[in-house]
């Protein structure tokens, strides 16, 4: 029933189709009556079937390459659109960096039309700060040209009074605002072309008023006390603020270093001084005659540096009575002495400041000295009695030690203005070695065995002349510290070298030796110098020879220089040659009655046997 229904259905369709209107339909029929001209059978049926594949395929072919032909077209087309868009994102890209550089150009224009009025205003308000707090070019020409040529015209003083107008603006300014670098820097300037404006005027003056001397005189007065009072606000400023650099701090700051606060304060007085003869020398006096200037100069110098003096004695008392350090004293003296020797050769000797110096040289002196002995006599209450070892002390070795700590501080340039240096090392000595020898002798007195004291002395004086031989001057004490070791040596080769005597038993036959004179008759007939006795005592001396080691005292071995112990081991051998020489002599004399002693050995053997 179905297909029944489909069929009638598609039959239907094909009735109700207009196919003379269908053009493909037409088409086809016209195409298979070409191709339908023979019966219709299997075989046409085939060939049929194949004409229409062969037909397909041919049209298939046709549709292939007019296809391919649209397709190159299209793609044709395809990188043309792709290369108008390449085209257009480049166009885009720059339309945008066209309207930022045009935003970026707009705004570096707005802010250059601000500026530009801002440099405007600025300018407007230099010219108007120009006009007031500066001079013109014309006036800077008017205030130079009498430099050059000498002459006072009326435009160099109408500038000139322009110039002082100006710096009284200026100095005003500064009171209201006293940190403006700005006017600070110009008060500077304009000070500098003031001193210039000057000095045509006071050369002038000065070359004419030589003929008057009342009036050149007060002149050079009325400039020593312009100059003074500002030498004396430069001093201030430098102790209290630094150098105008602002690289130098205030020289207040180093008040708890006298040696360099006082160094600097009179380092400064040096360089003011040679400055004022600076502007002495080649601007005030310019024009004078010479020989008017080497006088003058020496006078106005005295007259500025006068007001120096009291600020620098009122800040040198007041740290020169703190002070506690004799080594700072005495290179506070010796600088002193060496700046006051110094500016007399710049001033005059009578110059106020020469004497204020001598007198803080000779304060600082007399207060070196009292320090020192209040160090000593401090040093040396605490002196104890030397240990077993009986070297020095501690106390010894604290008084040497500021002794060369002052004769070191001697190496200072300054020490050279001290005129009597040999006077200033005898004083030192006076008031460090002689309490210090007073000292030790009044230990030695609590020493009970002479030897210990001996001994001890040696090593002290060793130890004193082993610090003052580096230093001059010091001659007349060496020898009197020479003296005393010698004389101590002396206290220990004779006990020494009776120690040897008597353990070989001939203290008693060198006693008795000596003593002999011939109108006493033979040797040998004198109780204890009988011939046994004294042949006993020889072999007991020729055995010392062969071990002579063993005669030096305990005091001995604990002295403290090796020369010295060399020069007592050699002189107690001479004295004991020299004691043996005396007992020779008189064995070797027949008349004493000796010869039955047998191998006598002469001096010069015993000499040999010592030194061996």
């Amino acid at each position: 029933m179905d297909n029944n229904a489909n069929i009638q259905a598609r039959i239907e369709s094909l009735i109700c189709s207009k196919l003379e209107e269908d053009e493909k339909f037409v088409d086809s029929i016209a195409y298979l009556e070409k191709l339908n001209g023979c019966d219709s059978s299997i075989t046409d049926e085939r060939r049929l079937r194949i004409a229409l594949e062969d037909r397909e395929l041919e049209l298939n072919q046709l549709y292939l390459e007019n296809f391919q032909k649209i397709n190159v077209q299209v793609q044709s087309f395809v990188d043309k659109l792709g290369k108008m868009n390449e085209i257009c994102h480049n166009l885009t890209n720059r339309i945008q960096s066209n309207k930022e550089k045009t935003r970026d150009l707009l705004k570096r224009t707005g802010y250059l039309q601000s500026e530009k009025e801002e440099l405007t205003a600025k300018q407007e308000y230099l010219n108007e700060f120009f006009s007031k707090y500066s001079l013109s070019d014309e006036e800077n020409k008017s205030l130079v040209k009498p430099k050059t040529d000498g002459t006072l015209s009326d435009g160099f003083f109408k500038a000139f009074k322009h110039l002082n107008e100006i710096y009284d603006n200026v100095t005003h300014q500064l009171e209201r605002e006293p940190d403006n670098l700005t006017f600070v820097e110009i008060k500077s300037s304009l000070q500098g072309k003031i001193e210039v404006a000057y000095e045509p005027v006071v050369h002038q003056s000065l070359e004419l008023l030589q003929s008057r001397p009342k009036l050149f005189e007060n002149a050079l007065n009325e400039y020593g006390g312009a100059r003074r009072s500002n030498v004396v606000r430069s001093y201030i400023d430098v102790l209290t603020k630094g150098g105008k650099s602002g690289q130098q701090k205030p020289i207040e700051q180093l008040s708890n270093e006298p040696l360099r606060y006082v160094s600097e304060m009179l380092a400064f007085i040096s360089g003011s001084i040679a400055n004022e003869r600076e502007i002495l020398t080649t601007s005030v006096l310019k024009n004078c005659r010479p020989e008017s200037v080497s006088a003058n100069i020496r006078l106005v110098l005295s007259n500025i540096t006068e007001a120096l003096c009291q600020p620098l004695k009122v800040r040198v008392e007041q740290i020169v009575s703190k002070e506690s350090s004799s080594v700072v004293l005495y290179r506070l003296s010796s600088l002193f002495l060496y700046y006051a020797k110094s500016f007399e050769s710049e001033i005059n000797k009578e110059a106020v400041l020469v004497k204020v110096l001598y007198d803080l040289a000779e304060l600082t002196q007399n207060m070196f000295f009292s320090v020192v002995s209040a160090s000593v006599q401090r040093i040396l209450s605490n002196m104890d009695v030397p240990d077993y070892d009986l070297l020095p002390v501690n106390a010894v070795h604290q008084a040497l030690l500021l002794l060369r700590d002052i004769l070191e501080s001697q190496n200072d340039n300054a020490f050279a203005a001290v005129l009597d240096k040999k006077d200033m090392h005898a004083k030192i000595f006076m008031h460090i070695l002689d309490p210090l020898h007073q000292s030790v002798q009044l230990v030695c007195s609590n020493l009970h065995n002479p030897l210990d004291v001996a001994v001890y002395m040696l090593n002290t004086m060793n130890t004193i002349r082993s610090v003052i031989i580096l230093y001059q001057f010091t001659d007349t004490k060496l020898e009197m510290i020479k003296a005393q070791i010698d004389a101590n040596e002396d206290v220990l080769v004779s006990e020494q070298a009776s120690q040897v005597l008597t353990n070989s038993d001939l203290m008693d036959v060198y006693t008795k030796c000596l003593a002999h004179q011939p109108n006493q008759g033979p040797l040998s007939k004198i109780t204890g110098m009988e011939s046994e006795r004294v042949a006993s005592a020889l072999t007991m001396f020729y055995t010392f020879l062969e071990h002579p080691e063993g005669f030096q005292c305990n005091q001995a071995i604990k002295i403290s220089s090796a020369r010295i112990r060399e020069s007592v081991q050699k002189r107690t051998f001479e004295n004991v040659v020299n004691a043996y020489t005396v007992i020779y002599q008189k064995l070797s004399q027949p008349e004493n009655g000796y010869v039955e002693i047998k191998n006598l050995k002469t001096t010069e053997e015993v000499k040999k046997l010592l030194v061996k």
